[in-house]
């Protein structure tokens, strides 16, 4: 009656995918977004450097350096996409998947850096204001702008709910805003004569960027840390497992990412003695996958040893040499 009884990924988590990709949006789809997307990126930092040498703009080549940015966080995305589809082996029993939150986390850092150095050049612009730009960076403003958009538009057809092509796309959309502000800056300044226009609209997109930014890496390093999803809480699962029928227990448990969209969980459950193990597992399946959407589960079973009433804190002592996590069972207890 004692014995063990563990089992692997429940019943119900095989009957839905673990790809990672929702809303009906393939990995090949994604990549052929993103790769339309890149190639408009290059294609027009190739048209802007040149512009920015015949003309002698300086901010035109930083910007087209900026761009440069872009281009390598879409490169890093598709890498990372490329890592995460390879199949598990050797030591890597998740595969490469973690490689797509690498990625979002280079993308929300280099955001944070590069918005840092603009921010920088801002304040000095504003405190000793250029010379007026030409007609030619506000043109070449607008069709960044147009390029942008384009760029946008391919990346949020693919997958966002992946944090690796939300980092990507993060990086076009402000970049997006960034030509927006150059190009209603240099009309008031070609209008106005007001240098500081510049400086003031780049200071508002190094808001945006930090903002992106830290939501990057907050998001990333939340997974990183092995926490618990945005929204779910592991002491209302917990209950809610421990409430369920002829279960006396459950601790040592565990929910956490492994990249984005797939969730998993893991813990340890006390069946009361003579319960049946294999139908609690089944319910407790279906329970974490109807409710929470928890369908990568590992659940080890085990009979309870008969003790007295109330002694429910001894028994993962009794079970597990070193328990970690709170204990739940029926009825008011800590977390």
């Amino acid at each position: 009656m004692g014995a063990s009884h563990q089992h692997g990924h429940g019943e119900a988590g095989h009957g839905q995918g673990h790809a990672g990709h929702t809303h009906g949006v393939s990995a090949g789809a994604d990549r052929r977004w993103l790769s339309l997307a890149l190639a408009l990126i290059v294609a027009f930092i190739a048209v802007e450097a040149s512009i920015a040498v015949v003309v002698g703009s300086l901010a035109l080549l930083s910007d087209a350096a900026h761009m440069l940015t872009d281009a390598v966080s879409i490169v890093l995305a598709l890498v990372a996409m490329r890592l995460s589809a390879r199949p598990a082996r050797g030591g890597y029993t998740f595969g490469l998947k973690r490689a797509e939150i690498l990625s979002a986390h280079a993308n929300g850092l280099t955001l944070i850096l590069a918005a840092l150095w603009l921010g920088y050049e801002a304040v000095r612009r504003l405190l000793d204001p250029p010379e007026v730009t030409g007609w030619m960076v506000v043109a070449t403003a607008l069709v960044g702008i147009v390029v942008n958009l384009l760029a946008t538009w391919c990346l949020s057809r693919a997958n966002r709910s992946s944090l690796n092509v939300e980092g990507a796309y993060q990086h076009i959309l402000n970049d997006l805003f960034a030509f927006i502000g150059t190009a209603v800056a240099g009309f008031v300044v070609l209008v106005t004569g007001y240098a500081r226009a510049d400086a003031i609209a780049t200071l508002l997109v190094v808001a945006l960027m930090l903002k992106a930014g830290w939501g990057l890496l907050r998001d990333s390093g939340r997974i990183f840390l092995e926490a618990a999803p945005e929204g779910l809480d592991p002491d209302a699962v917990g209950d809610e497992l421990a409430a369920a029928d002829a279960v006396t227990e459950v601790h040592d448990l565990h929910i956490w990412t492994i990249t984005s969209g797939e969730p998993a969980l893991s813990a340890h459950v006390l069946v009361e003695p003579g319960g049946d193990c294999h139908r609690v597992r089944r319910d407790l399946d279906r329970l974490l996958a109807d409710r929470y959407g928890l369908t990568h589960t590992t659940l080890q079973i085990d009979h309870a040893d008969r003790l007295p009433a109330g002694a429910h804190a001894l028994t993962a002592t009794a079970h597990c040499e070193t328990p970690h996590g709170p204990v739940h069972h029926d009825g008011p207890h800590p977390h």
